[in-house]
């Protein structure tokens, strides 16, 4: 079956950006000037899925409005005469059908993806987390994972290597290379120390998944700290049936950190072409 639909889990407290997060989504953090979970569907769109699966939370009522139509900010810029930032307002609202349902408690990742069962349904989907934006290349990363399981018809996971020490950050899998950038997964390990990591192929946040993850879902119990872990899950799911990770192409940008988070702001406004050149001699005046 063809994959339509894309599930964005958005109902985490972003406690790592507080205070900020106090009283606004991390979601709608802006990089540069376009929140970052904008980014995210931007690539979900470029990637030929056309229905849009947001799970929130409690004080992420920003993210429905900011995809959602603004008649009195339309007519304003219209009355205005700012035609380009009428374009770019109607673009957004106009980027896809989306819609929306809630976790009503934060009980982990596995359990986010469980809650959009009722809108998913019994076919094949995309999963995005917002933390990783990636770019710098033609093809998005989720096209280069659909196209994967177009090839082999199996759940598909983006990985990337990663430095043995940050190992204990990620879930990591043990694979069996088919070429071109494609593994075959032979198992799956959350958090493992460096030293029992079984390869340095670290699981980043785009995944394409079949039906069966949710009835897994459903049966998984709860760890230590009360959630239901995706990775665990899907270590069910491989066992079902064959699964599939991809070394994507492009540049991940991990804005799930302080540190990332600016990287990727000054990454993302030296690109443009409006900031570039004053941003870059600004930089350099630092002498840093």
């Amino acid at each position: 079956m063809s994959v339509r639909k894309a599930v964005f889990p958005a109902a985490g407290l972003g406690v790592r950006f507080l205070p900020a997060t106090k009283a606004q989504p991390k979601e709608m953090l802006p990089l540069v000037d376009k929140p970052m979970i904008q980014y995210v569907v931007e690539e979900a769109v470029a990637s030929g899925l056309s229905e849009i699966i947001i799970v929130t939370g409690r004080g992420k009522r920003a993210i429905e409005d900011h995809f959602d139509g603004s008649f009195e900010l339309e007519y304003y810029l219209n009355d205005r005469g700012k035609a380009d930032e009428l374009a770019q307002i109607k673009t957004i609202s106009e980027l896809a059908s989306v819609s929306y349902v809630r976790q009503k408690e934060p009980l982990g990742l596995g359990h986010a993806i469980l809650c959009a069962r009722p809108l998913v349904g019994a076919e094949p989907f995309a999963v995005f987390l917002g933390d990783d934006i990636i770019g710098g290349t033609s093809t998005p990363c989720m096209r280069q994972l659909l196209d994967v399981f177009a090839r082999y018809g199996g759940p598909v996971l983006a990985v990337e290597r990663v430095p043995r020490e940050r190992l204990a950050q990620y879930g990591v899998v043990a694979t069996r290379p088919l070429g071109g950038g494609v593994h075959e997964v032979l198992d799956l390990v959350e958090k493992p120390r460096p030293e029992d990591a079984p390869s340095d192929l670290a699981i980043i946040g785009r995944y394409v998944l079949t039906p069966p993850v949710f009835e897994i879902l459903a049966g998984t119990a709860a760890d230590a700290r009360g959630e239901i872990q995706l990775t665990d899950a899907l270590r069910s799911l491989r066992a079902r049936q064959p699964m599939y990770a991809l070394e994507f192409e492009g540049r991940r940008y991990d804005t799930g950190d302080k540190l990332g988070f600016l990287k990727a702001t000054v990454e993302f406004a030296l690109a443009r072409p409006d900031l570039a050149d004053e941003f870059r001699a600004y930089l350099q005046s630092l002498r840093l």
